[in-house]
């Protein structure tokens, strides 16, 4: 191994050890939860950046879909039993789905008009949740919400396997943004976001990109709620209000955008 790709593998390895260690080393569960909330929370910025940084839009509906993922995952373990594991994929289902159909009309605008259209989107989730109390509870959210289930011997009822669990799906979700973005559809996002023009003269279809960044950040914002819902045992409404999504796009501005540690370092900065 060269010397430059002895650097990389220090650059992901030594973090990467900090963080298993983390729990172990700091007896303080305070700081572990904080740290929980903070990795669950740069999933959904990671999402933030796959669209602001890979295709040049701005969502202001991202806390949105990170509320409808918790409220997914909340509602089905909580009022129909289901195990968590079931319910994680209906939500991820759910949202794409939901952010497949409002990115059909929500693309049709760009830059300024594209953030004002999810803008309004992202109220009228949050209007949504706080309206049908039958089923989300209202103004006063969820609450009893487990924890994730067991697999096999592996249980996720303590705050150390909850930290493990949010941290093997944070790596998780670098690992994939990190492949999406060396694929040939990542360089797509990045043809479209330099100039939509010279993507669309030399073939690509700048509309399918923008929808298929929608989409996949709509699902990883749904899998930060997902995983932020059980974690803390309940979930309001205020977790998909819009000043959730401007505190999402200060730590992708603080950690850097389009830059595949920036997500992870801008949210742990702030938050820690």
């Amino acid at each position: 191994m060269g010397s430059a790709g002895a650097k990389r593998a220090a650059a992901v390895g030594v973090p990467l050890l900090a963080a298993i260690l983390f729990p172990l080393v700091v007896d303080n569960p305070y700081l572990v939860s904080v740290a929980v909330t903070a990795y669950v929370t740069a999933i959904a910025v990671y999402g933030l950046d796959v669209m602001l940084g890979y295709t040049g839009q701005l969502s202001l509906a991202h806390a949105g879909f990170f509320g409808i993922g918790g409220y997914t995952v909340g509602i089905l373990t909580s009022d129909y039993d289901f195990s968590f594991w079931a319910a994680l994929p209906i939500a991820l289902a759910l949202t794409s789905l939901l952010g497949h159909l409002i990115g059909l009309a929500a693309l049709r605008t760009r830059h300024d008009y594209f953030a004002i259209f999810t803008l309004a989107v992202g109220v009228m989730i949050v209007i949504v949740i706080e309206r049908w109390e039958s089923l989300t509870g209202g103004t006063d959210g969820l609450i009893g919400i487990p924890p994730p289930t067991s697999i096999g011997p592996l249980s996720f009822a303590s705050l150390n396997a909850q930290y493990y669990l949010a941290l093997s799906f944070l790596v998780l979700t670098i690992y994939v943004v990190r492949s999406l973005m060396h694929s040939l559809v990542g360089r797509t996002f990045l043809a479209v976001r330099n100039s939509e023009d010279l993507a669309r003269a030399v073939g690509i279809d700048t509309g399918r990109a923008h929808q298929l960044s929608f989409v996949i950040s709509a699902a990883l914002a749904a899998l930060g709620g997902a995983l932020y819902a059980p974690f803390l045992g309940s979930i309001g409404p205020d977790v998909g209000d819009v000043p959730m999504t401007f505190n999402m796009l200060v730590y992708l501005m603080i950690g850097g955008v389009a830059s595949l540690p920036g997500p992870l370092v801008g949210t742990v900065l702030i938050m820690g």
